[in-house]
């Protein structure tokens, strides 16, 4: 069994890489330079040259804020790509499993978003990821994509490592509290990629279509802050005041949806995959980063901020 898998250097496709997978299973993560999936001819071949079993796209254009002007970049990454990709992945016959956004929503909703609500994005970055979601839907029929939002782990760059720095830097930290959402470990979120691909290259009759795919729970950002900072103080961090802010004290140039927070019911229903706690998530991203709790401080573990 041989499997693709595209953005292999980001956040996910390095949490992909580190699964055990189990015997017989090889994968195959190419650069960008080895393969550029906004080249169609390049991802045709790719797919045609070998037997792959399945194929997974965590590759995206997610600066999301530099998207509002590098629009052409973010619409061929994030919405061309994986039209090739499903064409391709049609013509060999194999599954496709693409990693989307919680971007695609408008955030006006009051609870937790279904996969089948109507989207209504409000950037380019969602409508490009937007775009991409129709593309693998009709482009092959074989297909599970997977919705995410707040993506962190001990890699690349991300809320939890940006928490951190700024905390051993600065002395009160300002971080808004009106828009809210599910933080998402990579490594769940890779784990749970792996469930779905195997079932799909496995079972003809596995479920397809659209879900949502991130930890329990809900929180703001500024509770996300608060939690990151008390999380490192209990490793031996600095314990900084933070302190919530309004999303107009904080203006950028995409719009941000006000609720991120996604129901996955529908994952648990399809797959039986039943998602961990943010906050369980986070401990261990933050034992890999900062280092684990002083045995005396163990019971205070399951102190939230």
């Amino acid at each position: 069994m041989e499997i693709l898998i595209l953005g292999g250097a980001g956040q996910v496709g390095t949490e992909l890489r580190a699964l055990d997978w189990g015997e017989g299973v090889r994968l195959h993560a190419p650069t960008r330079d080895e393969l550029d999936i906004t080249d169609e001819a390049a991802v045709s071949n790719v797919l045609a040259a070998r037997p792959y079993t399945a194929v997974i796209n965590t590759a995206a254009y997610t600066a999301v804020d530099k998207a509002e002007s590098d629009i052409a970049a973010a619409w061929r990454l994030n919405a061309l790509a994986p039209a090739y990709l499903a064409a391709a992945t049609r013509t060999a016959g194999i599954p496709l499993v693409q990693v989307s956004t919680d971007y695609v929503f408008d955030g006006s909703k009051p609870g937790a978003y279904e996969p089948g609500d109507p989207i209504d994005p409000r950037s380019v970055y969602g409508t490009s990821k937007a775009a991409g979601e129709m593309a693998v839907r009709t482009g092959n029929p074989r297909h599970a994509i997977l919705r995410t939002a707040w993506v962190v782990s001990p890699h690349r760059a991300n809320f939890v490592k940006t928490m951190l720095r700024l905390s051993a830097e600065r002395e009160r930290l300002s971080v808004v509290e009106d828009q809210h959402g599910c933080p998402t470990s990579a490594a769940d979120l890779a784990a749970a990629l792996r469930t779905i691909t195997l079932r799909l290259v496995s079972d003809a009759a596995a479920p397809t279509g659209t879900f949502h795919c991130v930890n329990g729970g809900a929180t703001t950002w500024c509770g996300f802050a608060r939690a990151i900072v008390a999380g490192s103080a209990r490793r031996g961090g600095r314990l900084v005041p933070v302190d919530g802010i309004p999303t107009s004290a904080y203006p950028t140039p995409a719009k941000r949806p006000a609720n991120s927070q996604l129901s996955t019911a529908s994952l648990t229903a399809a797959y039986g995959l039943t998602m961990r706690p943010w906050e369980d998530a986070l401990d261990n991203i933050l034992d890999r980063l900062v280092g684990p709790v002083a045995a005396d401080d163990e019971t205070m573990k399951g102190v939230r901020s």
